[in-house]
């Protein structure tokens, strides 16, 4: 009897053990098919993102091609407007019509910089700008910088001042400067009394640019929006002048493209201090060439301008003739070919003309009919660097609308008058 009930016990446990058995395969079994799943669906989510990614990717080109062609339909009437509205100053006016033409000066300055800056982010996210990396001589650009906001900082009753020692660092100047002087503004927009310091210090082989004010300060909860696009900070409306909230957003691009470190650190009511850190450069900077002081008048200079806006051709002319300039003005190639004999003094040409045409054309005709060029300047309102190169290696000069009538009246005289004093027989 205690034999069998040992059997029966014996074929119990077996049979429960069975059951588990089945139990468990039936659990490893879904459990399979729920990885299973998973992993289909992962696999599934993984060719989503590559997909967003690229077409994200594809935007983003798609996004900055068309800035660059929506930008260069924007600028020609912008320079223009520009042209016509300093040729407008330069007339006899009531004070009031000074005062409005200020305004409308203004305005467009805005325009100008809200676009420009707009397509710079738009090419720095693209990651189509390549800096130009070379030996600078920082106590150079930082003097230069704020020389140009002492009138600014007199103005709001502030102290400006650059401290700390002279150094040779390794990065791009244009972008470095535009670094600089975006922080040294921001500064000075928040800073109501006492002043903005720029300051460098030596950090083993690299220096720590810092700008530092007595301003507002920015809040714990503020720190992370102030480098993101149009954020202006609770600040802002103390100013009566308020920018874009596109300048700390340029910096931050800026800098990651440069690989310069950069950092904040505030007290709200105290101030702010934002530092960048760039690498000692081993090598000394280029010798520049430095020009003299030149005249200021362009009385009887004969002009040739070759531009197929109709209204900017239009207000550069006028500009040029308030300046006592003789102007000739061309929409083409053919058109100055029909003109027969021509003999300026200077030529300012579009890149872009119609129908595919392009404004270097022109000043080729000159140098085969005449075998010498006169001082040649190149418009344009593409900013690309192509463009740039190409100017540069013919040894032309090149200015990108809107044009800035106070620098190309500079530009003006000193080509004007590097070519009178080459001509003279002292010259010789």
């Amino acid at each position: 009897m205690a034999h069998v009930e040992r059997s029966m016990d014996q074929q119990g446990s077996a049979y429960s053990l069975f059951q588990t058995a089945i139990m468990l395969e039936g659990r490893v079994r879904a459990r399979t098919e729920e990885l299973t799943g998973l992993m289909h669906s992962l696999e599934r989510s993984n060719t989503a993102l590559v997909a967003a990614k690229e077409e994200a990717e594809t935007a983003n080109r798609s996004k900055t091609r068309f800035l660059a062609a929506a930008s260069h339909d924007l600028l020609q009437p912008l320079n223009a407007a520009r042209l016509s509205a300093s040729a407008l100053a330069d007339m006899p006016l009531t004070p009031e019509a000074l005062a409005i033409s200020g305004q409308i000066e203004r305005g467009l300055q805005t325009i100008e910089d809200l676009i420009k800056t707009l397509l710079d982010i738009s090419k720095l996210d693209a990651g189509v700008v390549r800096p130009a990396i070379r030996p600078l001589r920082l106590s150079d650009l930082l003097a230069g910088i704020a020389a140009s906001f002492q009138r600014t900082a007199e103005a709001k009753g502030l102290r400006l001042h650059v401290r700390g020692r002279d150094c040779v660092v390794a990065s791009d100047p244009v972008m470095l400067g535009r670094i600089v002087q975006n922080l040294v503004s921001n500064a000075l927009r928040y800073t109501a009394s006492g002043g903005v310091l720029i300051a460098v210090r030596r950090r083993g082989g690299a220096v720590r640019i810092e700008v530092i004010d007595t301003g507002c300060g920015i809040s714990p909860a503020e720190r992370a929006l102030v480098f993101e696009e149009f954020y202006r900070g609770e600040a802002e409306t103390l100013d009566s002048e308020p920018g874009l909230g596109l300048g700390l957003s340029i910096v931050q691009r800026m800098a990651a493209t440069l690989a310069h470190p950069l950092a904040l650190a505030s007290r709200s009511g105290h101030g702010t201090r934002v530092s960048l850190t760039v690498p000692l450069s081993p090598a000394p900077p280029e010798a520049e060439a430095r020009v003299g002081p030149v005249a200021t008048r362009l009385t009887g200079a004969k002009i040739l301008v070759v531009e197929n806006d109709p209204a900017t051709a239009d207000a550069l002319a006028r500009l040029l003739r308030n300046w006592e300039a003789e102007v000739v003005v061309f929409r083409d190639l053919p058109g100055v070919k029909a003109a027969g004999d021509l003999a300026p003094d200077l030529l300012i040409l579009d890149y872009h003309l119609d129908n595919g045409a392009c404004g270097l054309a022109v000043a080729e005709h000159f140098r085969s009919a005449a075998g010498v060029l006169p001082p040649v300047i190149v418009t344009t309102a593409d900013h690309g660097a192509e463009i740039a190169a190409e100017v540069a290696a013919l040894g032309w000069e090149l200015v990108h609308k809107p044009t800035r009538p106070a620098q190309l009246r500079a530009l003006l005289t000193a080509l004007l008058a590097r070519t009178a004093f080459s001509s003279s027989p002292a010259a010789c």
